[in-house]
């Protein structure tokens, strides 16, 4: 357990360091695979399927607010369905406005929630959206979830009903509009997904605020058994088709993914929990204190030591002079004067010592110099 809470304190730590680009690196990752996905299913617009303009909009929309990221994602939706049908295209704008009007009221704060919401849909695990937006968010994210979920089944209404579009003719706008109405409001596995899901991030929101002991494990378990038996008996009401595998697989992962959340959002260690009891001048505090599960990372140093160590410099003579010394007579020998590389001989012996200067004595006997 030690060695994945410093997996996770070292997450952390390069998430902080590196935010400023991983941040954009993920909006740009979004808002490209949001673009591709819509092109790949719709691609009525030959003009937009392609790459370099989805690059190119998925790049602006990394350094943009994420509310740009579902602007531009409905844009394209709306240019390629006017591409099939413009009254397929004056019903989608309908709907989009009642949902920006909607979604920028009461939760505007969560645009990735409308841009994941169909995404995983596309890709058939639509049941983590409410455990972690049940999680993370609170209750008014739900007008998220039932707008990314509004999305989806417009968008699956357009593309089951372009055949029949296309084989209308363009006097029949009456019979367009009300294919695609009927087809949007007629759909009850909408109906079943948008309800399920409000009542799974209401009850997982509510009982992971509980003061319990494992209160988020219980929340997602709870959510799970919530969604699926909502999902259930919307299919025996309704004959909605929903696939029981799918359902069963979509929420053992939304169960390991709410884990994960957990794991980096409230680790805490219920075996140290603390009941704290205080008073002031006008109330009484029953506290109960959970502590976080954190672990110190522990570092290395390394130290180079060089074994090799240089020998004491010697000093060294100045200017390469040389002091010279004349026998006079007597025993002792005094510094003379300084000359070059060599001395003078005047009637004696003379010694050349390399000195350090004129002027310098050197008392010693002569047979230290013989």
């Amino acid at each position: 357990m030690t060695g994945i809470l410093e997996l996770r304190e070292k997450l952390k730590q390069i998430y902080s360091k590196t935010e400023f680009i991983l941040i954009p690196f993920i909006k740009f990752l979004l808002a490209f695979v949001a673009l591709l996905t819509l092109n790949n299913n719709l691609g009525y617009m030959t003009k937009l399927d392609n790459i370099a303009i989805v690059l190119i909009v998925a790049l602006m929309c990394s350094f943009l607010p994420n509310s740009c990221i579902v602007l531009f994602a409905a844009l394209f939706s709306l240019l390629h369905i006017y591409a099939l049908s413009l009254e397929a295209a004056i019903v989608g704008l309908c709907m989009y406005l009642v949902m920006f009007l909607l979604f920028f009221r009461f939760s505007p704060k969560d645009s990735l929630v409308v841009v994941l919401t169909p995404l995983l849909c596309v890709m058939k695990i639509p049941f983590v959206i409410p455990i972690a937006v049940g999680l993370l968010c609170g209750p008014a994210s739900i007008v998220a979830v039932g707008c990314g979920i509004c999305v989806y089944y417009l968008l699956n209404t357009v593309i089951g009903s372009a055949p029949t579009i296309n084989a209308m003719g363009e006097e029949e706008t009456t019979a367009k509009l009300r294919l695609i109405i009927d087809g949007i409001l007629g759909n009850k596995s909408m109906m079943v997904m948008i309800a399920a899901f409000a009542i799974t991030v209401l009850v997982v929101y509510l009982i992971r605020r509980i003061a319990i002991d494992h209160a988020w494990t219980i929340a997602m378990i709870v959510g799970i058994m919530i969604n699926i038996v909502i999902m259930l008996i919307g299919d025996l009401l309704y004959d909605t088709e929903i696939s029981v595998i799918n359902v069963l697989i979509g929420s053992i992962l939304a169960l390991a993914v709410g884990k994960i959340i957990e794991f980096f959002r409230f680790c805490v260690d219920y075996s140290r929990t603390e009941k704290v009891q205080f008073e002031d001048d006008e109330y009484y505090y029953y506290v109960k204190a959970v502590p976080k599960m954190t672990v110190s990372i522990s570092t290395k140093t390394v130290k180079k030591i060089n074994s090799q160590t240089r020998p004491p410099q010697q000093p060294h003579a100045s200017s390469g002079r040389s002091v010279v010394t004349e026998r006079t007579g007597g025993r002792g020998y005094n510094s003379a004067r300084t000359s070059g590389n060599r001395g003078n001989y005047r009637g004696g012996r003379s010694v050349t010592i390399n000195g350090r200067g004129q002027g310098d004595k050197f008392d010693s006997d002569e047979n230290d110099f013989e």
